[in-house]
């Protein structure tokens, strides 16, 4: 005949709680799955009126027992407590805390874990639990952040694609930079609806340079071309949306209109230098170059002048209203600097020496984004 389970089913009806918690010393396998199966039972029964102390004897008779019992009655536990708020505390950190597969429904659900208790697992159990918590409809920064420090690839990424989890701007930040080397966290990240504009457009980059190597090694083209597409697409996805924007300043609105009557030329860039208009200048150098205006300044300020050479070969200013837009500029900059003759004569050179479309490919390098361009130079040098 085949064995059977001789331990006897304990009619709670007929014992005192107390009397139950007694029962809890037995140290027997099958007394105490007895008791565990009386106890979870009663501990489960809603139509059972009990009180606060008795209920908190049957939490501390299942806790003291939830690992002398076999997992399938710890999972079973697990899961009708996952879904309750009534639950004692000692007894779901106990749970959380048990192997995986009886963790697991505590972890995704249970709302009685505070925030310290789940970045203790956090930091104290498995991948498997950190994964679990990952996928908690709500997380705070806190747990987020503890849930980042592990280092595993798989809880952050399964972390950023839980867009019910907190993220703070510091880890948000760290991650966006981290996304440069590992590509699982770049579709997550931008699919998120609290990635901040700025960091969505600096991550970009990273991955519009990181194509860029791709795409010029496997497939041999031209990186200029390859570039414009490139900055091209990643402008439409992660620029800057017009109302985002600051607004034009007086300056910029009578150069738009300038340059629609077609009266924007190198002879204004003069005449604005001359009456001392300097906003009005680089508005309107601006504007003829397709520079962003930090950029135009050191160029314009550059002390050796090569780079001005450039930028007026690249847009057509002749040779004798570059060397006087060169000494108005540095007037402008510095009353008191002097030029000297050696320093005119090697920038005439130079000017003579540049030719037009050469400069016009600078130029065109320049009015890149300085996020990509420095993406393309840190992946470069990785390579």
């Amino acid at each position: 005949m085949p064995a059977t389970n001789t331990a006897p089913q304990i009619n709670h009806d007929d014992l005192t709680l107390e009397e139950l918690f007694a029962l809890a010393q037995d140290k027997s396998s099958e007394g105490r799955q007895t008791l565990f199966e009386n106890m979870r039972d009663m501990f489960l029964d809603n139509g059972r009126s009990v009180s606060d102390r008795e209920r908190a004897l049957m939490s501390e008779i299942l806790r003291r027992l939830v690992h002398d019992v076999e997992k399938k009655l710890r999972k079973s536990l697990a899961e009708n407590l996952s879904k309750r708020s009534d639950t004692p505390h000692a007894l779901i950190v106990e749970l959380a805390n048990d192997e995986f597969e009886v963790a697991h429904p505590i972890l995704i659900e249970s709302n009685v874990l505070q925030d310290q208790d789940l970045i203790e697992t956090i930091k104290h159990r498995t991948m498997e639990h950190q994964l679990a918590i990952s996928m908690r409809k709500n997380l705070s920064e806190d747990v987020s952040e503890a849930l980042v420090e592990t280092g595993e690839q798989d809880v952050i990424a399964n972390l950023l694609n839980n867009h019910g989890a907190k993220i703070s701007r510091h880890v948000m930040d760290y991650l966006v930079s981290e996304s440069k080397r590992v590509d699982s966290y770049q579709n997550p990240l931008v699919q998120r609806p609290d990635l901040p504009p700025e960091l969505a457009e600096r991550m970009s980059w990273w991955v519009s340079a990181a194509l860029r190597e791709h795409i010029s090694n496997k497939f041999n083209l031209d990186l200029g071309e390859l570039d414009d597409a490139i900055e091209t697409v990643a402008t439409e996805q992660f620029g800057e949306k017009s109302e985002d924007m600051p607004p034009a300043s007086k300056a910029e609105e009578l150069i738009e209109r300038l340059s629609d009557l077609g009266e924007l030329n190198p002879a204004f860039l003069i005449k604005a230098l001359r009456q001392g208009e300097i906003s009005l200048f680089e508005a309107a150098f601006c504007k003829l170059t397709g520079l962003k205006l930090k950029l135009l300044r050191r160029i314009l300020f550059e002390p050796g002048g090569e780079a001005l050479v450039l930028l007026c070969r690249a847009i057509d200013v002749g040779a004798d209203t570059f060397a006087e837009l060169f000494e108005l500029s540095r007037r402008a900059k510095d009353r008191e600097e002097e030029i000297s003759a050696d320093q005119k004569e090697r920038l005439s050179s130079l000017y003579d020496k540049t030719k037009p479309e050469d400069a016009k490919r600078i130029l065109k390098r320049w009015r890149r984004s300085s996020d990509y361009l420095f993406a393309v130079k840190q992946i470069s040098k990785t390579a």
